[in-house]
């Protein structure tokens, strides 16, 4: 007997072979995507391939062998559509489940392209799901953002304000090419040199003529940035860098951190996302009394107003103001004038009266009331220094029509409840952002156009939940759910997970 185990002589064949089936362990993550998918109507999600309505040639691949292909690809870290189309020929799981059929890597990245709709259906259905077994409560949730890169380069954006800068360093150049050309005409010496400018004008000219028509092109759009690779993509900038990306918005339930609502903005803030995805929370949590909580980058009183107009309770952290900074400035700040409800008025540090005025201003969309005092009270005002600049008469001070439900909000916000919801947040939300850049590495989209960016990311998203779910339950309580979504009786296996949990 020798030292070592030897394996099978790879040239014998053998009397029994081994099936697939035999390859494939019932614990495996292949058997969950292939019960899972097999409980989906494809006809309401509207799932299709580019082939599926042509009766010519030969069959289109069925959709569900597809969303089974993207399910094991994305769960395992594979994302690309020519590794996708390798690993079915390699890989033994992958072969189990698409049962030897081997699809080109064009007609998978086409179905993730030409379903983008189907996908977010996909994810927010899985979402529903798990409300249903009641491992989403609603009570609490948590909304938090992340770039993802987009699939264009920085090098094919262009931006308003770099190219009139540009246009205008061209100019100069140009003229200053011209002067030493004039010079050296009139010496009439150094051809060389007189050669060489003149071909450095041509150049100057010719990509000055490119930046007028980017500029032409901007304006027709009426952008300010526009990425001539992904025209939905935007520049948002990071401490460290700033990138081509697209801003990745998820809503995660306190209970077992699932992804409840997730969605995309083109923006580089989250001022205007509270709203947006505290309503998409809503509609699936099904929560009477479910309270949202962000970062402060979410704070916006417009966005608060119409999340309180929807009775939804949120908790935001306000903006670091004036007031709880260091100002080198001696001056009052706003939080320095005290606002009296009953009068409607402001009272200043010297205690006058700020009356309101008739007259209304608009600023960024919203309409404020103007409180002022008599420049003849503010002349001879001791505090006048800390209060106003030389070439100002008299103090004014503005205040947003709806500011007595911030006013409410902010003493909220001050209540030890709120502190603690505040604090929370990190601990919900941050962990999935963190699992899918780090460690299953999804920072950024293949496909581009914001329609199809937001079938992709729904398709992140659900694969996530997915996952979270198989590890929560395991894989073989999971497919007797799969057996219960056909029977369209949870009752039991809702008492089964809640008893194994």
């Amino acid at each position: 007997m020798g030292l070592y185990k030897e394996g099978l002589n790879r040239k014998q064949q053998l009397m029994f072979p081994t099936s697939l089936d035999e390859l494939v362990d019932e614990n495996n993550m292949a058997r969950a995507i292939e019960a899972y998918v097999n409980t989906l109507n494809i006809s309401s999600l509207n799932l299709k391939t580019k082939k599926s309505f042509i009766k010519d040639g030969q069959p289109a691949f069925h959709p569900k062998l597809l969303l089974k292909i993207y399910m094991y690809g994305y769960l395992n870290k594979i994302r690309s559509s020519r590794k996708l189309e390798t690993e079915i020929t390699r890989n033994i799981e992958m072969m189990w489940l698409t049962q030897g059929l081997t699809p080109s890597y064009k007609t998978i990245a086409n179905f993730r392209k030409d379903n983008p709709k189907a996908l977010q259906t996909i994810f927010k259905e899985f979402s529903i799901l798990i409300r249903d077994l009641k491992l989403i409560t609603g009570d609490l949730v948590a909304v938090d953002g992340a770039y993802l890169r987009a699939n264009a380069s920085k090098n094919t954006l262009i931006m308003k304000k770099t190219v009139k800068k540009d246009l205008a360093k061209i100019d100069e150049d140009i003229k200053n090419y011209m002067t030493v050309l004039e010079t050296l005409d009139k010496e009439d010496k150094n051809q060389t040199n007189l050669k060489i400018s003149k071909e450095e004008i041509e150049k100057l000219v010719e990509k000055k003529e490119k930046m007028q028509k980017d500029l032409e092109l901007l304006e027709t759009l009426g952008k300010e940035q526009f990425n001539k690779t992904d025209h939905d993509a935007t520049a948002m900038s990071k401490p460290a860098h700033n990138l081509m990306a697209y801003n990745s918005q998820i809503a995660v339930d306190h209970k077992y951190k699932f992804i409840v609502a997730t969605d995309i903005s083109t923006n580089g803030h989250d001022l205007d996302q509270l709203h947006n995805m505290a309503l998409k929370s809503k509609a699936i949590v099904n929560n009477p009394d479910m309270i949202v909580t962000a970062d402060k980058g979410y704070y916006s009183t417009r966005e608060i107003k119409k999340c309180i107009e929807n009775g939804i309770e949120t908790i935001i952290p306000p903006r670091c103001t004036a007031a709880n900074k260091k100002i080198k400035s001696a001056r009052f700040s706003k939080n320095q004038f005290t606002y009296n409800h009953q009068d409607d008025c402001y009272i200043c540090p010297n205690n006058q009266k700020l009356k309101k005025i008739e007259k209304q201003y608009e600023r960024n969309g919203r309409m404020l009331d103007v409180y002022r005092i008599s420049s003849t009270c503010c002349k001879i005002c001791p505090l006048k220094q800390n209060c106003l600049s030389d070439v100002t008469p008299n103090k004014q001070m503005y205040r947003w029509e709806h500011e007595n439900i911030i006013d409410d909000y902010v003493k909220k916000m001050a209540t030890p409840e709120a502190k603690k919801i505040v604090k929370l947040r990190g601990s919900i939300v941050e962990h999935p952002f963190g699992t899918i850049k780090r460690t299953l590495g999804w920072d950024h989209f293949l496909v581009r156009s914001k329609e199809k960016v937001l079938g992709e990311n729904a398709l992140i998203m659900f694969t996530y939940n997915f996952r979270r779910l198989l590890n929560l339950i395991g894989i073989d309580l999971f497919k007797k759910l799969c057996q219960a979504i056909k029977e369209k009786n949870l009752t039991q296996i809702r008492q089964e997970i809640a008893a194994y949990i």
